[in-house]
C-alpha cells in the first residue's frame, strides 16, 4: 500500500488520486466540480469588497426579433412572443397527496386577505443559480408584486463566491472576512447558519446591507435582523443606522450560542452597518422584513452545491435555523452539480441522502409546505454538435421519486423547457448560457415564471 501511494504521488497525470496533499475544490460559475471533496477544516479569506453589482439587475426582456416562437417541445409548447408570463405554465405542478402545498396555500391566502400582520415566508435552497437569485429572484419579484412586498428576506454577510447576488437589496462589504462553507472548507462545530455559510469578522472588517436604490421591490424596510454567533472571547460591534451610531453589540457569551439581534426602524428606505471594533465576531446573515402583509423570499444559493451538502450542517443548528424562519414554503432546486456526478454516485445513495435533507426539513418546521423543483436539461458538446445529457431524465426520476415518498410537490423544469435536447436549442436561442448548463437571465426568468404562474394555478 506505501508503495502504491508513491507511485500516485509520484506520477504527475494521476494528480486526481493523490493520497496526499491538498486538492482545490473551488472552480467558477458554470464548471460543475465532479472531484470528491477532501473534509478540510478551516477558512478561506475573502480577498476582494462585496457589493450589490447593480448592473446584473434583472430587466425583464422585451421581445427581440428572432426571439419568439415555440421554445418547449411539450404538448402544451410556450410561445415566448412577448407575453410569456401571461400563457399557462406548459407543465403543471404536481401534489400527488394534495397536502404538499396546503399550508402554504393558507397562509398566502391570509396575506391575500391582508389579515393582521399575515407574512408569507418561502426559503428557497439552491446551488450557483440561486446564488445569482436566478429563478428565486423571479418568483420573489411576481409574489411581492401580487400579495404585497414585506420585505427582501435574508442575504449573507458578503459574496461567499463572485457570483453571489440578490436582487431587491443594497449590499457592500470590505475584504478581509474569513469564511467556512458547507461546500468548504468546513466549520469544526457544524455551524452554517441558515446561509450555509459562517463569517468571522476581524477588527475592521465592516459590513453594510440596506434596501434596494433602484428596481420596484425591496424600497422599504421596517426591521433588520442579524443572525450571529455568541461565543467565550466573542467580538464587539459598532452599529449604525442611516450613518448615525445607534448602539454597540457585544457577542460576548459564556457558551457557544446561536442568538438573533433585532433593530427596529421607521418604515422607509434605511441601511444598517456594522464594524468589528473589538475581537472577531461570528457572524451568518441579516434579513430585512416589513411590519406588513405580505411575502418575504430568503433566497438560499451555495454555489458548487448538492441537495445533500445542506446535511454537512450540525443537525441541531440547522434546525434550529429553520425554527428561527418559520417558513410557510420550503423549495429545493438543484441538480447542475448532480448531472456532472453522474453515476459516480449511486442513484441509490442520491435517493436516501436527498430523503434524509426532506424529512430534516420536515421534522423541524412540520406544518411547512415543500416544492422540489427538478433539474433543467444540460448540454453536452460533441464537435459542432450540442446533445442533451443522457444522466438527467434519470436524476429527474429520482427527484420526482423523493419528492412523492416525503409529501412534497414537484415541477419538472426538465419537461417545461422542451425535455430531450432543450438545452442545446436553449443555448442557440440565447436562453441557455455559453457553459451549457445554466440559463441566462432571460431564461432564468421564463422558468421562475412558469414556477410561479404553477403554483398559482393549483391554488384555485
Amino acid at each position: 500500500m506505501v508503495i502504491f501511494a508513491a507511485a500516485l504521488q509520484l506520477v504527475p497525470g494521476w494528480r486526481p488520486l493523490h493520497l496526499i496533499g491538498k486538492r482545490s475544490t473551488f472552480r467558477l460559475i458554470g464548471q460543475p466540480n465532479i472531484e470528491q471533496k477532501l473534509p478540510v477544516v478551516g477558512e478561506a479569506a475573502l480577498a476582494e469588497e462585496s457589493n450589490t453589482h447593480e448592473e446584473r439587475t434583472l430587466v425583464r426582456p422585451l421581445p427581440m426579433p428572432g426571439k419568439g416562437g415555440v421554445i418547449a417541445a411539450t404538448s402544451q409548447a410556450v410561445d415566448i412572443g412577448d407575453s410569456y408570463d401571461m400563457k399557462p405554465p406548459p407543465v403543471h405542478l404536481e401534489d400527488t397527496s394534495n397536502l404538499g402545498m396546503r399550508h402554504f396555500y393558507a397562509a398566502l391566502r391570509q396575506t391575500s386577505n391582508r389579515q393582521g400582520r399575515a407574512i408569507t415566508r418561502i426559503i428557497h435552497f439552491g446551488d450557483s443559480l440561486v446564488a445569482s437569485d436566478y429563478v428565486s429572484g423571479t418568483l420573489r419579484r411576481l409574489f411581492q408584486r401580487q400579495f404585497g412586498d414585506a420585505g427582501h428576506g435574508f442575504t449573507l454577510i458578503a459574496n461567499a463566491w463572485p457570483s453571489y447576488f440578490h436582487e431587491g437589496v443594497s449590499r457592500y462589504a470590505t475584504s478581509g472576512w474569513l469564511v467556512s462553507r458547507v461546500v468548504g472548507p468546513y466549520t469544526s462545530d457544524g455551524w452554517y447558519g441558515l446561509g450555509g455559510v459562517s463569517f468571522r469578522a476581524p477588527p475592521n472588517t465592516l459590513v453594510r446591507i440596506g434596501t434596494a436604490k433602484h428596481g420596484e421591490i425591496g424600497r422599504l424596510v421596517s426591521r433588520f435582523m442579524l443572525a450571529y454567533v455568541a461565543f467565550p472571547g466573542g467580538g464587539k460591534m459598532r452599529v449604525r443606522i442611516d450613518e448615525k451610531t445607534v448602539g454597540e453589540l457585544s457577542t460576548q457569551s459564556n457558551d457557544k450560542q446561536f442568538k438573533t439581534e433585532e433593530w427596529n426602524v421607521p418604515e422607509g428606505p434605511h441601511d444598517l452597518e456594522l464594524l468589528t471594533t473589538q475581537g472577531t465576531s461570528r457572524l451568518f446573515g441579516v434579513v430585512l422584513e416589513r411590519d406588513i402583509p405580505g411575502v418575504v423570499l430568503d433566497a438560499i444559493g451555495i454555489q458548487g452545491a448538492r441537495l445533500r451538502f445542506l446535511d454537512q450542517q450540525d443537525d441541531e443548528h440547522y434546525a434550529t435555523q429553520l425554527r428561527w424562519r418559520n417558513p410557510d414554503l420550503v423549495i429545493y432546486e438543484f441538480g447542475a452539480n448532480e448531472s456532472a456526478d453522474g453515476l459516480a454516485y449511486s442513484m441509490r445513495d442520491f435517493h436516501s441522502t436527498m430523503k434524509n435533507v426532506l424529512l430534516q426539513q420536515r421534522s423541524a418546521v412540520s406544518q411547512s409546505s415543500c416544492l422540489v423543483v427538478g433539474a433543467m436539461d444540460r448540454a453536452v458538446r460533441s464537435g459542432d454538435t450540442l446533445a442533451s445529457a443522457s444522466f438527467i431524465p434519470l436524476l429527474v426520476a429520482e427527484q420526482r421519486a423523493v419528492a412523492r415518498e416525503v409529501g412534497c410537490a414537484f415541477f419538472d423544469t426538465y419537461q417545461a423547457m422542451g425535455g430531450l435536447g432543450a438545452m442545446p436549442r436553449w443555448v442557440q436561442r440565447g436562453l441557455g448560457q455559453a457553459d451549457l448548463t445554466h440559463p441566462t437571465a432571460v431564461g432564468a426568468d421564463i422558468i421562475g415564471t412558469w414556477i410561479y404562474r404553477a403554483i398559482i394555478e393549483k391554488m384555485r
